[in-house]
């Protein structure tokens, strides 16, 4: 039976397949540390106590009925306050949108600004441009990041692909890598911005700015999050923000997202979240809106996930540094923000026990999967080139413990390839 064009060239998640793997190994009994998924435990990482109770309380008050499709005013307001708190950034809740998670954000900016065959720019590795370009049938331009930057693209990078461009994707920090714009990359990037968009004629669709910090409050150390409006408040008309509660309380499946940005963007996204019903839950929302107003239990909790995410972050980190002192062929990436490391394990064209000779990047981590059961994900899946023995490494969904056990069992796996 014939299906649309869409529906034929969509691409399945290469995540998704990786999981199926792993479950198959666990269907047999094996144990599995997997770093596969963006998410965490909850049994590890439960959502803050405070919160919790106010969804509780707001199930009780019978908060279960329709929101607006632009989000519980009461909420729209506290994010409104939170952004200003956290970012210094003024945005009045009509210019907030509110809806489940950050991905009905992603793709309501898509669908507000891209027409098809529009140009989108972003850099690999990056979390589902590719998908979303594919949607709203944009010509997606892809642009490929050094490990020498972090997998953080420059001015330069860009420079030769704007021209003409609709959509500039950035996301900081960065899904899959864990890595973030230094404050001279950013605003270099933000002066490329500013320099195209002088010379579009009027009436011609300006270069936007997708602006992705749903990791934004889990930062570490030195390392500090910009964003491009603090950096060039003249960019305000031309930057739209993906942000929300998911990642920085733990709240994957509470499914609390919030966008902000110009009104003449944030608009035609409200009507097209609202044809999609893609809200948050009410209750949830309500609950949000109170619980965001508690400033000192806010930043409490965010200290407290911070230190525990850093301490698996860390360990991760030393295992691969220690692997690789003792001459093996690893790698990792400093870690900076979000729940992710980026690791190195460039083993293509040794041989396995068995005899398979590992031709890519899928086949070193499928390999690991079975004999250091430990399950990673190749930069493959976000974008870069099969070729790239890269991968991300998501550590919200093991304990310490766990994380400190991963690099003796790779060491003993790596030692059996030929």
């Amino acid at each position: 039976m014939s299906i649309s064009i869409l529906a034929q060239n969509l691409h399945g998640s290469e995540i998704i397949k990786i999981a199926a793997e792993v479950n198959e190994l666990k269907k047999q009994g094996q144990t599995i540390a997997n770093l596969t998924i963006g998410d965490f435990d909850s049994n590890i990482y439960p959502i803050p106590e405070g919160f919790k109770q106010r969804i509780v309380e707001a199930y009780a008050d019978n908060q279960t009925n329709y929101p607006p499709a632009d989000g519980v005013l009461a909420t729209r307001q506290s994010v409104s306050e939170f952004i200003k708190n956290k970012f210094n950034l003024s945005y009045p809740p009509n210019q907030v949108l509110i809806t489940g998670g950050s991905r009905p954000l992603i793709y309501s900016i898509f669908m507000a600004l891209v027409d098809p065959g529009d140009k989108v720019v972003f850099p690999i590795p990056s979390w589902n441009n590719n998908h979303y370009c594919d949607l709203t049938r944009a010509q997606s331009v892809l642009v490929e990041t050094r490990p020498e930057n972090n997998f953080m693209p420059t001015a330069d990078d860009l420079r030769p692909h704007i021209k003409g461009a609709t959509l500039l994707a950035l996301c900081s920090p960065l899904n899959p890598t864990g890595t973030m714009f230094t404050k001279k990359d950013l605003e270099e990037i933000c002066d490329l911005v500013i320099e195209e968009n002088k010379t579009r004629k009027p009436g011609e669709k300006p270069l936007y700015i997708m602006y992705d910090q749903i990791y934004s409050q889990l930062t570490f150390g030195k390392h500090q999050h910009y964003n491009p409006v603090s950096l060039r408040p003249e960019l305000k008309d031309f930057v739209i923000f993906v942000d929300g509660g998911s990642k920085c309380f733990a709240a994957t499946g509470v499914r609390v997202g919030w966008g902000f940005g110009p009104a003449h963007v944030i608009e035609p996204m409200k009507a097209i979240i609202g044809h999609m019903g893609a809200w948050a839950p009410k209750a949830e929302q309500v609950a949000m809106a109170a619980y965001l107003k508690q400033e000192a239990e806010v930043n409490m909790y965010l200290q407290a996930l911070k230190t525990n995410i850093q301490s698996s972050l860390t360990a991760l980190y030393q295992g691969f540094q220690q692997l690789k002192a003792e001459g093996f062929a690893v790698d990792a990436i400093e870690p900076m923000g979000a729940i992710y490391l980026t690791v190195k394990v460039d083993y293509v064209g040794k041989t396995t026990p068995e005899g398979k000779v590992l031709k890519n990047a899928a086949d070193i981590n499928f390999y690991l999967i079975k004999e250091a059961k430990v399950a990673l994900v190749p930069f493959a899946a976000f974008g870069a080139d099969g070729s790239v023995n890269w991968f991300r490494a998501s550590v919200g969904a093991s304990t310490l413990q766990e994380i400190e056990e991963i690099a003796p069992r790779i060491k003993e796996a790596l030692i059996r390839l030929k």
